[in-house]
């Protein structure tokens, strides 16, 4: 909503559940025109449709290892292809689908190269969660920004996708803008952060938060979700006055002692 709002204030039209049935060129003024299922069309000077990712992995010789040539590769936590009988292939990045994010897939080159080092040297480097030749923030730490503005940035679960697994979660929710340090970086800071804590355990298993500069904050839950800091704990994590950081201990204030 607040990226929308965001967007709406520079002058974005919006559209949301909209259908697009058929698409046409002007050929003298190049304008494109959607035609759209409710009756209503939209003029544009461009027309981009996002229609996701796939891996660009023809012509590598994967089928010569008995492998699809153009397809996903399956991977164990070490990100070795579980279809290579021998376990001599590895795959990292958007090849194997994890995570498809930039900086996932050079944390995944660097679980790669740990167990590589590993194995060479004579060791079974089993990838249990969290060893150094394990991509096991894959599944439960994938910090990433929208680059939007405001900016999104979001690591671990949602309450939604908590609840959803069982987790006894609660969330609280606090104005960033409402920050002394909010005032330093933008006049009338307008932000929303959003923690999500596993109450059973007592840590910190997801972070949503909305406003410019927000993917500067969003590793120090990345840093509490992986390292599972005891809230308690991370109450003696002072944040320097006035900073944008004080924004963890008005959450933790709020989720409370």
């Amino acid at each position: 909503m607040r990226v929308a709002d965001g967007l709406r204030g520079e002058g974005v039209g919006i559209r949301t559940g909209a259908e697009v049935e058929r698409l046409t060129r002007d050929g003298s003024t190049g304008v494109v025109t959607p035609y759209l299922a409710d009756g209503s069309t939209v003029e544009s000077e461009e027309f981009l449709v996002a229609t996701g990712r796939s891996p660009r992995t023809a012509g590598l010789g994967l089928e010569t290892v008995g492998l699809a040539p153009d397809g996903r590769l399956l991977v164990d936590g070490s990100c070795r292809v579980t279809e290579v009988a021998a376990g001599w292939l590895y795959a990292a990045g958007d090849i194997n689908q994890r995570s498809p994010l930039t900086h996932m897939g050079k944390y995944q080159a660097r679980a790669c190269a740990a167990a590589i080092a590993a194995r060479a040297a004579g060791r079974h480097a089993n990838p249990t969660p969290w060893a150094a030749w394990a991509a096991t923030a894959d599944h439960h730490a994938v910090p990433q920004v929208v680059f939007t503005r405001p900016e999104a940035a979001a690591v671990g679960l949602t309450e939604e996708q908590a609840r959803r697994a069982g987790l006894p979660v609660r969330a609280v929710e606090y104005p960033i803008g409402d920050v002394a340090g909010a005032s330093l970086l933008a006049d009338g800071y307008r932000g929303h952060a959003k923690l999500v804590a596993d109450e059973q355990r007592s840590v910190v298993v997801g972070c949503t938060l909305v406003g410019p500069g927000v993917g500067e904050l969003i590793h120090a839950a990345t840093v509490a979700i992986v390292g599972e800091v005891p809230l308690e704990r991370l109450w003696h994590a002072v944040p320097a006055f006035p900073a944008m950081s004080e924004i963890w201990l008005r959450l933790l204030e709020q989720y409370g002692p």
